[in-house]
């Protein structure tokens, strides 16, 4: 009789493919310290509260707006990041409590 072979929760395999950029892996580490990283000068709503204008991170990585867009799409479909809308600008901030939990799964299941 065959063995049942459990498979990894498909939100952390999501998480990680998303992790698995370079870019995007960059993008969620500047994200955790924003007041660092981002010009907050410029910023017309509070990053630590809203998050962060993603022509900010755009600006920050020196890529094409529309790459920016679909790396942070990517990590917002993985639940890692959040976004607001202000106005006519989105806002993208960590899902602190999402993170919290994935590293929790890594260590329990790795």
């Amino acid at each position: 009789m065959a063995e049942t072979v459990a498979l990894p929760d498909p939100g952390l395999v999501e998480a990680l493919r998303a992790l698995s950029n370079p870019m995007r892996l960059q993008l969620l580490m500047w994200l955790r310290e924003p007041e660092r990283h981002f010009p907050l000068e410029e910023a017309i709503a509070d990053p630590a509260e809203v998050g962060v204008c993603v022509s900010h991170i755009q600006a920050r990585t020196g890529l094409a707006q529309s790459t920016v867009s679909a790396y942070m799409a990517e990590l917002q479909r993985a639940g890692l990041v959040k976004a607001t809308r202000v106005g006519k600008w989105t806002h993208y901030k960590r899902d602190e409590q999402r993170i919290a939990r994935l590293v929790a799964t890594l260590g329990e299941t790795l």
